[in-house]
């Protein structure tokens, strides 16, 4: 099979294609023919060598991807060959023709959802659940600013939020991404370019603040959050790429918190908790990933350098 391959960590130029001996089930595995595999910042982490631990070299990036069930290993009961799927991490690494998968990280995928919006469904949608409902603990009725919305996790965001009578304030790099924003249900869509959005964000909830901050570059707008939250506000630190100064004052004042996550450390029962209840938004709706640029496998490369260039918006995806 025609894969990516990671031999050593560094910038995007490192990806190379290489073609690797298809994958072979085991117990309770499965092989997906992937048909379309989501790109994520945190693929470009990991390539690069800044997560510690990282991943063992060689191996082949992605964790988001869908396809359909072509080979199932003795013990696999909830799936079978043929079974469209999309897969919520992998053994093997979805930047590839076959992923070899863990039965439990393959989940249903309904026919109306396409093969390329199912490759957005795992990191975007888990960062966005978790974020919301397992770290802020939103409730019906409050407001939710999220940064960066026009992207894969911001827009998943926004999704959820609304579908959970949260009301949402996104900001986006565009005028596009406005449109796009408020198309998927944000009330308000600004721009984070512009140094009065704080400004908006303060008249849009009377003076109140906003109770929860779902943020995606902590190191440029962590302290700006901390002056717009309501009594009891919460930010959730999704994503960062450098350090950051703060007033802890800001905290103290408004009994807040600052909360970190990150999808790598959840259990598997976590995980799974969570895609139940992605199962259900898929089903109705909810949940309805939103494609932007699309790259043949072999342009993974540019790919990489696009995503962290922050010049695209939705999810990204490669298509084996």
């Amino acid at each position: 099979m025609k894969a990516i391959c990671v031999r050593e960590f560094g910038p995007p130029e490192v990806m190379k294609v290489d073609e690797l001996e298809d994958p072979k089930p085991g117990f309770a595995e499965v092989v997906v023919k992937i048909y379309a595999a989501g790109v994520n910042p945190v693929d470009t982490y990991l390539r690069s060598g800044s997560y510690s631990p990282g991943p063992v070299l060689p191996y082949i990036p992605g964790m988001d991807g869908a396809g359909v069930i072509e080979a199932a290993g003795e013990g696999v009961k909830k799936v079978s060959v043929g079974d469209r799927v999309y897969v919520a991490g992998t053994l093997s690494g979805t930047y590839a023709e076959k992923a070899l998968c863990k039965e439990s990280q393959v989940h249903p995928l309904p026919d109306k959802i396409s093969f390329e919006q199912g490759s957005g469904v795992n990191v975007p949608y888990s960062a966005a659940y978790h974020a919301l409902f397992n770290r802020a603990r939103a409730k019906r009725g409050e407001t939710v600013l999220v940064h960066g919305a026009d992207g894969g996790v911001g827009i998943a965001s926004v999704q959820l939020g609304r579908a959970a009578g949260l009301r949402v304030i996104g900001t986006c790099s565009s005028d596009l991404g406005q449109i796009l924003v408020k198309e998927q249900g944000a009330d308000y869509a600004l721009s984070h370019n512009s140094p009065e959005h704080t400004g908006e964000i303060m008249k849009i909830t009377e003076g109140r603040g906003v109770d929860v901050v779902l943020e995606m570059l902590a190191n440029v707008n962590l302290g700006k959050d901390l002056g717009i939250l309501a009594e009891n506000g919460r930010v959730v630190i999704i994503g960062s790429r450098g350090n950051v100064e703060i007033n802890p004052r800001d905290i103290m004042s408004r009994n807040a918190s600052v909360l970190g996550m990150l999808l790598l450390k959840l259990s598997e029962r976590q995980l799974l908790d969570i895609h139940a209840a992605l199962a259900d938004g898929l089903k109705n709706s909810a949940v309805r990933p939103v494609i932007g640029k699309k790259f043949p496998l072999s342009e993974a490369v540019q790919a990489h350098h696009e995503i962290m260039e922050g010049v695209s918006y939705g999810k990204m995806v490669l298509i084996p």
